[in-house]
């Protein structure tokens, strides 16, 4: 019930200074965004490589409002990929992206956005990894979608996400099960209204088990965001049923939730990713994070309470 309540305050200016100001958020949000720059995060990417996992990297920051400032997001995920070839790693960690942090939602947002992820996306490939489009509110897929077409035609690998929650999600998944095709499957994390959106958790999981059935049933890499342990058991299934080899599809989890789940699956020979975002303009995601679970907003509470 707090959820959509949530999502409301990370659009807010004063929830932003309010929170951004209380002495305890730093404590709570490292737990989730475990640094600001790239030099902070090398060791995290040594940390869980070495421990058999895999990583998509997330700089963080979405409210673009002038054209450098895409650039500058532009640069910095440019600057992540020249530390990730000298750590000589590959695809064993990637990039996510937010089309809205390149100027998506500026005028002429489309190109603009376009122009600014391509040689992020060929730069990626010239290491010997790959870019995931994230997906973001449902006004903004038909662009993302649209993009991602784009540049599969000259880099196939690159990947995008779907939300289980939308309407639209069935039909997309039907689409993107393709040869070649690496799509992530999510619950979903924005407000997004009832005419296009389930809005109960039970419509949800619903959803997202009849559309990672018919990821699992085509012939593209599925990707399974989820921390859901019914949901993760039910991808084993599905994927069994599917007559899928342990490399043909992944399981990700976001940095700082189960993360003994992770060591677990990747333990028992899954590909196991972990989505781990950095840097200074934390805000949105870290509330997104805490509207997703229950237990991410008892946890910030809990530590609000005890060191406030």
């Amino acid at each position: 019930m707090l959820g959509p309540v949530i999502l409301a305050a990370s659009r807010s200016d004063r929830m932003r200074r309010l929170i951004s100001a209380a002495p305890v958020t730093k404590q709570v949000v490292d737990r989730f965004i475990p640094g600001e720059t790239v030099d902070d995060i090398v060791p995290i990417i040594k940390d869980l490589t070495a421990k058999g996992l895999e990583l998509t990297m997330d700089v963080v920051g979405e409210d673009i409002t002038t054209p450098e400032q895409a650039a500058a997001a532009r640069d910095a995920y440019l600057a992540l990929i020249d530390h990730l070839k000298e750590l000589e790693l590959g695809e064993r960690v990637e990039m996510s992206v937010k089309l809205s942090m390149f100027g998506q939602a500026l005028p002429g947002g489309h190109e603009l956005a376009l122009a600014n992820v391509r040689p992020v996306v060929e730069a990626a490939a010239a290491i010997g990894t790959t870019v995931t489009l994230d997906a973001e509110d449902h006004t903004t897929l038909d662009s993302m979608f649209a993009i991602h077409e784009e540049l599969r035609k000259d880099f196939p690998q690159t990947g995008c996400v779907i939300q289980a929650y939308l309407f639209r999600t069935e039909a997309d998944a039907r689409r993107l099960a393709a040869a070649g095709s690496r799509v992530r499957l999510v619950k979903g994390a924005y407000k997004e209204p009832a005419e296009v959106a389930y809005q109960q958790k039970h419509e949800i999981d619903k959803a997202y088990v009849r559309v990672l059935r018919i990821l699992m049933d085509g012939e593209g890499y599925p990707m399974i965001g989820s921390h859901d342990p019914r949901l993760i058991a039910i991808a084993q299934e599905l994927a069994h049923q599917a007559g899928r080899k342990p490399n043909e599809y992944e399981f990700q989890m976001l940095y700082g939730i189960r993360g003994d789940e992770h060591l677990r699956l990747a333990a028992e020979g899954h590909r196991m990713r972990v989505y781990t975002a950095y840097g200074t303009d934390w805000y949105g995601y870290f509330m997104r994070r805490l509207a997703e679970k229950p237990a991410n907003l008892r946890f910030f509470l809990r530590s609000m309470v005890s060191k406030g």
